[in-house]
């Protein structure tokens, strides 16, 4: 028998990041995701991914919103779930 160390699964969801960026353009105002983070914040997930990619630049250009506003806001929602963010150089120099 083998002495290996068994690891939980760890899940990230990234509806809020990927779904939201893929499927209407990252055009979602912050506030229609506000009603559903106490939920999801109850699922018992590894990490939420809800930065990144264009999430940044969408939020400052076509939704005219803060984008730090909008960390601060799923901050606030996701009391016990780590906050994750997709990282690419092109989109941190590239605005």
């Amino acid at each position: 028998m083998s002495d290996t160390v068994k690891k939980p699964i760890k899940i990230t969801e990234t509806i809020l990041r990927d779904a939201h960026q893929s499927l209407i353009a990252t055009r979602m105002p912050t506030d229609f995701m506000l009603p559903i983070l106490e939920k999801m914040d109850k699922v018992g997930y590894h990490s939420v991914e809800c930065w990144g990619g264009a999430t940044f630049d969408a939020s400052l250009r076509f939704l005219k919103e803060d984008p730090w506003e909008r960390l601060r806001k799923l901050r606030a929602g996701f009391k016990n779930t780590k906050l994750q963010m997709l990282f690419r150089g092109q989109n941190i120099l590239g605005f």
